[in-house]
């Protein structure tokens, strides 16, 4: 009987030692990947310590030129952040409008295409993945310079996103008052108008918010390809070395982007 405990305990020993020397080993393992993508990612993205000391005393030479700053074309930055935060807002709406019916095609076990859900899925992916930024210089060649190739560009990039965002939230919804509706003879469509909609919009609601306020801020570069707004100002500022108008320029945005992402929060707030 002692024997039989001893090799009991003498086993579980061996196993907690096999166990600890294998997640320690697995440990290190991640740590040398860690490693090996840290110091591949220094190479691959060219950091230089020499170059960037070199560099900060020109930004500070650069940060006494911006005061006082340049207030004298204040109303047309304020026209053209305008522009950016119009481009942001058309832009998020027909993304979501767009998405809400890619959504159900797109959501796992309720599609009412099931053939056309994987198919939609890609082209969600892909429209999610490729940035705005580039969509807008692809809508700058087909509709021309302006604001509108710079809301054609945000709307397709946040179409994906929205999209995966609302569908991933149909999949997650309990679904017993849709089937019960469509058990007494409603039709699809009038089970969801009337049992998910409901529940879903006020989440939808706060997702789109917050990607109205991912698209102001990422349209405030979109006019340095010529898609219209802040970033027209912001690019024409830097090409002269007018530091004094740049400075202007970015507190301006800064403010409106502040306000709005203050406001979005409140919103938000309240419809949870």
């Amino acid at each position: 009987m002692h024997d039989a405990r001893l090799d009991a305990a003498v086993t579980a020993y061996v196993q907690r030692t096999t166990r600890w020397d294998a997640a320690r080993l697995q440990r290190w393992v991640y740590a040398l990947l860690f490693a090996i993508a840290v110091i591949a990612a220094w190479h691959l993205a060219q950091v230089d310590l020499a170059r960037l000391a070199t560099g900060l005393p020109k930004l500070g030479h650069w940060l006494a030129q911006a005061w006082p700053p340049a207030l004298h074309e204040l109303p047309v930055f304020l026209l053209r952040t305008s522009e950016t935060v119009a481009i942001a807002f058309l832009g998020t709406l027909l993304a979501v409008l767009a998405a809400i019916p890619a959504a159900f095609v797109a959501a796992r076990g309720i599609s009412p295409l099931p053939r056309a859900r994987v198919p939609l899925r890609w082209v969600l992916n892909a429209s999610r993945g490729v940035d705005s930024f580039v969509f807008a210089l692809i809508f700058v060649a087909a509709v021309g310079l302006g604001p509108f190739a710079g809301l054609l560009g945000v709307a397709l990039h946040t179409w994906g996103s929205a999209a995966k965002l609302f569908s991933e939230q149909i999949e997650t919804m309990p679904l017993e008052t849709t089937e019960a509706l469509e058990a007494g003879g409603a039709g699809r469509v009038v089970a969801f108008r009337y049992a998910l909609l409901p529940e879903l919009a006020p989440a939808w609601a706060s997702q789109a918010l917050y990607l109205f306020e991912f698209n102001v801020r990422a349209s405030t570069v979109l006019g340095v390809v010529g898609a219209g707004g802040i970033g027209q100002e912001l690019k024409s500022s830097m090409d002269l070395l007018d530091f004094a108008r740049l400075a202007t320029i970015i507190a301006v945005i800064l403010v409106a982007v502040t306000a709005i992402d203050l406001a979005s929060g409140w919103i938000r707030k309240r419809l949870a």
